[in-house]
């Protein structure tokens, strides 16, 4: 399989997810029963897709936590696990389970200290030993030279983003130096060499999508320009409904942790 992990952890939104930090107008529309359905639907395909699943309980301590992709980054091949540090204070401690679900799983346990901080929708993983990350409104520079440092055999390239909270919400990586970005939001110029697929700026929010591989590609439901685009560039979209966890200013990637084979 040419995806770059083939494990995830997962958590399902709590009762308290309406509590959740975000921006969005309508975030006061969040429905969580249909936020867990939702989130049951995007762990069914993972399934299908041959993705094994890790599940974890809600934690209605921390209403964001349904975002589990921000609490850690995973690393098969150096057998490293990088704890976050948030840069969300109101976050913090989100991470402590995760912790403990990957010491179980026998990883290295590394962590993100101040003054650093680092949340994993800001790391851009590719199979091209080079990890993008963004120095953002999230992550700082500190906590970017602290992960170079727990992943010295890959090449850290830090991008600056001030549009978006993390930098998966204006790239993504799919496979073969191909890359979906968003111009508007982040330089093309970091990307020189990979092949782009320029997203529409009126559907921003699609280029938070997730690669399946065998050249499937997970995307939020509604945005046919996208669809059409990855089509011609000869990938097979796969849409699911998250329309509740873009109210909370999350994706489709925000919602597994990978365990990164290549990391």
């Amino acid at each position: 399989m040419d995806r770059l992990f083939d494990r995830v952890i997962v958590r399902p939104p709590g009762k308290s997810y309406v509590n959740c930090v975000s921006t969005n107008p309508e975030h006061e529309t969040i429905d969580v029963r249909l936020a867990k359905k939702q989130h049951r639907e995007y762990v069914k395909i993972l399934k299908e897709y041959g993705i094994d699943v890790i599940e974890l309980e809600p934690l209605e301590s921390h209403p964001d936590s349904v975002f589990v992709q921000d609490t850690a980054v995973v690393g098969v091949k150096s057998n490293v696990a990088v704890i976050s540090r948030f840069g969300e204070p109101s976050r913090r401690g989100e991470e402590k389970s995760i912790k403990e679900v990957l010491e179980k799983e026998g990883f290295e346990i590394k962590a993100i200290k101040a003054p650093g901080t680092l949340e994993g929708g800001d790391v851009l993983v590719t199979d091209q030993d080079i990890v993008f990350i963004g120095l953002s409104q999230r992550t700082n520079g500190e906590g970017i030279s602290q992960f170079a440092r727990y992943f010295p055999h890959v090449k850290v390239v830090a991008i600056t983003i001030t549009e978006i909270f993390h930098l998966l919400s204006g790239v993504s990586y799919l496979r073969d130096k191909t890359v979906a970005i968003s111009p508007q939001v982040v330089d093309v110029d970091y990307f020189r060499g990979f092949k782009l697929i320029t997203i529409p700026e009126d559907e921003l929010y699609a280029n938070n999508m997730l690669y399946l591989g065998d050249k499937n590609v997970l995307i939020p439901e509604g945005y046919p320009k996208t669809k059409e685009k990855l089509r011609r560039a000869g990938f097979k979209p796969v849409e699911v409904d998250v329309s509740e966890f873009w109210k909370g200013d999350g994706g489709v990637t925000c919602l597994s942790s990978p365990f990164y084979t290549v990391l």
